[in-house]
Order: C-alpha cells, then sequence, then structure tokens
C-alpha cells in the first residue's frame, strides 16, 4: 500500500496539498487507543503526519479528533485491501 500517492481519478479536493509521503507511527494500531487500552473498529493513517487514528464507527474517534485538533483534513484507509482516501473538512473521498 502506498500512502500519500493519488489515487485514481478522485474527486479534486482543495485540501490535497496538505498530504506529504508519511510513515506510520504506530502501525500496530490507533496511537491514542494503544496508550488507553482502548478497542477499535478500523484505523485511518493521516497523510499530513502518519498519525494512526480510529474510525467514525470506534467508541474513541481519534482520528476525526487529531484532524481537528491538529489541522490534518485527510486520512487514508489503513486497513488491508483498502485504498481510499478522506477529507474531514468537506466531509468527501478524495
Amino acid at each position: 500500500m502506498s500512502f500519500g500517492v493519488p489515487i485514481g481519478d478522485q474527486v479534486p479536493d482543495p485540501h490535497v496539498s496538505w498530504i506529504r509521503d508519511v510513515t506510520p507511527r504506530t502501525p500496530e494500531g490507533c496511537q491514542e487507543c494503544l496508550q488507553i487500552g482502548s478497542p477499535w473498529v478500523h484505523l485511518r493513517l493521516c497523510l499530513t503526519c502518519g498519525h494512526v487514528g480510529c474510525c467514525d464507527s470506534s467508541p474513541m474517534r481519534h482520528a476525526r479528533g487529531h484532524a481537528g485538533v491538529a489541522g490534518h483534513p485527510i486520512v487514508q484507509s489503513f486497513e488491508p485491501g483498502e485504498d481510499w482516501r478522506w477529507c474531514f473538512v468537506d466531509e468527501v473521498f478524495v
């Protein structure tokens, strides 16, 4: 899986300029959930800094929280076999 690389013919989004070539900080799971012992459902990778957070279906929703606090708008699924990106600002796939 390539992180921070454009995927197909997705909708252009003004926030794609925030995308960087990142390395997942905690490839073993959600950074905050690992610290507090909370479960997660799916993982999301911040394409600005490499933060790994849990999805909106998870109890703590750390990926969305990170996007809001850090101002990093775009995540990519960090699940095997999934290759999509989401902009939290515009609430669209990019």
